[in-house]
């Protein structure tokens, strides 16, 4: 593994440095994160307002205040409508990166980014304007195809306009847009939990339009990128914004790479049945499986039902939001790890220790609740214990910040050529959004049947993920995008797939 490693390091160095305009652009282009962040958190937040459950979901509220002696404590929030609030986005989440991919081609990356922000500005008033469950969901559907366009084209925006050196922490500036969106969500939802009759649920989700405009409006701002350009003809310009973004004049090897690329794109007809063929099997199953994985170690349980999750082990209602709030800011503080250490240790090294780090606190997570809780879900921490579970959820939630979070988007959208980039990058967004989908619209239930064994559902697979790292996954750190076929060609596994022309 370590001359593999060594060989994938060994190639093209292209010149230029990090530009203050490439920096620029690429914090304006991760701002496509908030919108996705922000949900996450702001779904968190609603379903444990007491004036929201009241309104959409009187059952859950009834059977919540009530507290009923015969009821099962980890069956208090199950309702099959609950979560399809929380995870109706996804329905159209999952769908829209094909269209997405479509326009990506088509028009550049800017275009889908745009297209985004601006369904996801109407989805957000639809939903802070709801009078009924129906209007509730229409909105969140198109929140869904909101985010999907957003996750589509961002990641891939910003690999191709991030210089080699730095790719790994340029692309990861949307993880920590997406965990800047989570911790204002709960920051929100915090400040207006006291809020009069409906405000207290209102503004947060109308709040999430102005991230929409920010979205929007700033990725209306920005160049295309140079791949984009090529794509479309715009030779001259696509050389022009290299030169400017590289900061020098000597941009003609990369331009070539670029150009090359560009050529052998336009020569596909059909990149979906292109990206099937066996050359770019690597890619494929990559694509496929690290959303896969990234989905399974169950980061959004904790994400999106965090107060729900702290309600449930005996946090109060300020309390639990509180608790939120906190995670909230590990996330980001953990997402700035990531960016300080991911193109100095490498992508492989923050796989393996975010994992097993995840493994060893849902695993003692899990254990303190069955202690506690039992099959019942009856039971109580003291002061301490419950302490000691904020701690390991916080540790769980840095772990997979500063690993399988910003790698799950910057792997698959870095590993792909040119000619399948879009497709790859449609097949890695929109599993990742079916997923979310599958997981969210199942956890309570599964909450409710599996107790606390669902902690250790997704630590088998914490360990299963892991394995697949150590095996099939190569260190991509500081090979050009456009060289990255050496790599495969390095790899034990991999290299038997691809053709040496």
């Amino acid at each position: 593994m370590l001359q593999e490693d060594n060989a994938q390091r060994e190639g093209k160095i292209y010149g230029g440095k990090v530009t203050p305009l490439v920096l620029v652009i690429c914090l304006v282009a991760a701002t496509g994160g908030l919108i996705f962040g922000y949900d996450v958190g702001v779904t968190a937040g609603s379903t444990s307002s007491n004036e929201f459950l009241r309104k959409f979901f009187p059952s859950v509220y009834i059977k919540m205040k009530c507290e009923m002696d015969d009821e099962d404590g980890y069956c208090r929030f199950d309702s099959q409508m609950l979560t399809l609030f929380t995870s109706s986005i996804y329905m159209a989440a999952m769908v829209a990166p094909f269209f997405a991919s479509s326009v990506t081609t088509a028009y550049g990356r800017k275009a889908s980014m745009i297209l985004g922000g601006l369904v996801f500005f109407v989805g957000s008033f639809l939903g802070s304007a709801a009078m009924n469950i129906e209007m509730l969901i229409i909105g969140r559907l198109l929140l869904g195809v909101g985010v999907g366009f957003g996750n589509q084209s961002v990641p891939v925006y910003l690999s191709e306009m991030a210089p080699t050196m730095l790719r790994g922490a340029l692309n990861i500036f949307f993880q920590m847009a997406i965990t800047i969106g989570i911790l204002v969500s709960s920051l929100v939802h915090y400040s207006t939990a006291n809020l009069e009759g409906d405000l207290g649920w209102r503004f947060p989700l109308g709040f999430a339009a102005i991230l929409g405009l920010i979205m929007a409006l700033g990725s209306l701002l920005l160049p295309d990128t140079p791949n984009s350009l090529l794509t479309k003809g715009q030779n001259g310009k696509a050389k022009e914004l290299l030169q400017k973004i590289r900061g020098t004049e000597e941009v003609d090897e990369e331009f070539q790479d670029l150009f090359k690329a560009s050529e052998a794109a336009k020569k596909v007809e059909n990149p979906w049945k292109n990206i099937t063929q066996r050359r770019h099997r690597p890619q494929l199953v990559l694509c496929i499986l690290i959303p896969f994985f990234q989905q399974l170690t169950g980061i959004n349980v904790v994400m999106f039902y965090a107060p729900v999750l702290f309600k449930t082990l005996g946090f109060g209602d300020r309390a639990a939001l509180m608790s939120a709030v906190l995670t909230g800011i590990v996330n980001v503080l953990a997402t700035l790890v990531a960016i300080l250490l991911v193109d100095k240790l490498g992508r492989r090294f923050l796989f393996f220790q975010g994992a097993i780090q995840m493994i060893i606190c849902q695993t003692t997570v899990a254990v303190m609740i069955g202690l506690r809780y039992g099959s019942t879900g009856e039971g109580f921490f003291t002061t301490t214990e419950a302490n000691m579970a904020l701690f390991l959820i916080c540790a769980y939630v840095a772990a997979f910040a500063w690993s399988w979070g910003p790698l799950g988007w910057l792997v698959p959208s870095e590993i792909c050529p040119l000619e399948i980039r879009s497709v790859g990058q449609a097949i890695n967004v929109s599993l990742n959004m079916t997923l979310t989908f599958a997981i969210n619209q199942s956890f309570l239930s599964m909450l409710c049947y599996m107790k606390f064994g669902l902690f250790f559902f997704f630590v088998l697979f914490q360990i299963m993920m892991t394995i697949f790292i150590y095996f099939f996954v190569p260190e991509t750190r500081g090979v050009p995008i456009e060289d990255m076929k050496r790599v495969w060609k390095a790899h034990w596994f991999w290299q038997d797939f691809v053709p040496d022309y």
